[in-house]
């Protein structure tokens, strides 16, 4: 069963066996309700999005042939920021998961589609996919929590290295990446020896060619174009700035899914003999949502539902926002708490963890910590129902 690190309360303790199954086949039930509808406006969706995010970059690359006007340079930046992020978001990030690999389109399948990124898919989705939501939020299992570079719960032992991670982890968001990529090669395992040399050698290839290629593209070929326009500086000072942002932004949203305060880590044992619903349980109390616009869900490739998302990876994105307030539901249903919250709150909460966490725990004791763990009463436990029932039946 789920064993969360040592809290002053355990969010899970009023859970017995019959109610962690229950609440298992509900959500397997929430998920065959999507699987079963999938369809035309779903397929009509995604191809929107990749159309408009095509559009819009050849567009911004076109205006910013004309950069040495100003106005040029400003529109051109903006568009291809929210190009990149809607490529890395709502669609690379998503089709990568598998979540169109239905329509059968082996241009939208996660075994064709390479993304804008420096990493390269073929790596990503080992530590995403197959790692990350396997063990999500297990320390020592689960990478993702901390990136190897940041102390992320109070039972981890601090050392002096810790005080660093706030500049760490400013760092990392601004070259967002090439950490990730740098994350993908494993590269704790292999100084530690645990990870085959020839293997590491494949891999590193694979990113280094990668980062040439995104290197080129934006720092090269099209610089170059623009100096036929007297554009070039402008031009490469638009693609870092939207390189930049667009790595601010990623970065923002996955410490938001993750990080905040209300959301739990586990023990290296949590996966020991754990069910289905075990594992559901786990994806809704180790994550966190973002709450806001339509837009706003867009531009975070719906990540802004990252409960349903890490409940439902392979479901279309497109559909989280439907199947929220089921999930809320059941949240409240089973007395658990459903961590949502406004993008600024968010943020803020994440950060504050991460410079609280940085302190030795007697220092950080004193800093104030937001209480975002509040008890939630359980309205209709399957256990509870049943007593109820037996007891008026006898």
């Amino acid at each position: 069963m789920t064993a969360l690190q040592k809290k002053d309360h355990n969010p899970i303790a009023h859970l017995t066996r019959e109610d962690i199954e229950s609440l298992g086949r509900e959500l397997d039930a929430v998920r065959a309700s999507v699987i079963e509808t999938r369809g035309a406006r779903d397929t009509a969706y995604i191809r929107r999005v990749i159309k408009v995010q095509r559009g819009l970059e050849i567009a911004s690359r076109a205006t910013l042939l004309a950069s040495r006007w100003k106005p040029a340079f400003v529109v051109g930046t903006v568009g291809l920021t929210v190009s990149k992020v809607l490529e890395n978001m709502e669609i690379g990030h998503n089709v990568m998961h598998g979540q169109w690999d239905w329509m059968r389109d082996p241009k939208i399948h996660s075994t064709t589609w390479e993304w804008d990124n420096a990493s390269p898919a073929d790596l990503w989705k080992h530590s995403h996919n197959e790692l990350h939501h396997t063990y999500t939020n297990v320390l020592g299992r689960d990478n993702d929590l901390g990136y190897g570079i940041m102390r992320v719960d109070e039972d981890q032992k601090w050392v002096p290295f810790y005080l660093g991670q706030p500049a760490w982890n400013f760092i990392n968001a601004c070259f967002f990446e090439y950490g990730i990529a740098a994350y993908d090669l494993e590269l704790g395992k292999y100084f530690a020896g645990r990870k085959d040399k020839a293997v590491f050698k494949r891999d590193a290839t694979k990113v280094l060619n990668k980062i040439r290629a995104q290197v080129t593209k934006d720092y090269v070929v099209h610089p170059g174009l623009a100096l036929l326009t007297g554009s070039a500086r402008r031009t490469l000072a638009a693609n870092f700035t939207a390189n930049l942002a667009r790595n601010l932004w990623t970065h923002s949203v996955i410490m938001c899914g993750h990080f905040p305060e209300g959301v739990e880590t586990f023990t290296k044992t949590s996966i020991d003999g754990e069910t289905r619903g075990d594992w559901y349980l786990r994806q809704m109390i180790g994550s966190a949502n973002i709450s806001g616009s339509k837009a706003m869900h867009i531009a975070t490739g719906n990540l802004s539902y990252q409960i349903e998302h890490h409940l439902f990876p392979d479901l279309p994105s497109n559909r989280y926002q439907e199947i929220a307030p089921q999930v809320r539901d059941i949240c409240e249903r089973y007395g658990l708490q459903y961590t949502s919250g406004s993008l600024p709150r968010q943020v803020a909460s994440a950060w504050g963890k991460v410079i609280r966490l940085s302190l030795p725990n007697h220092l950080a004791a004193r800093l104030h910590r937001p209480r975002r763990r509040t008890p939630v009463a359980p309205t209709a436990l399957p256990s509870r129902i049943v007593a109820v029932a037996d007891g008026r039946a006898a």
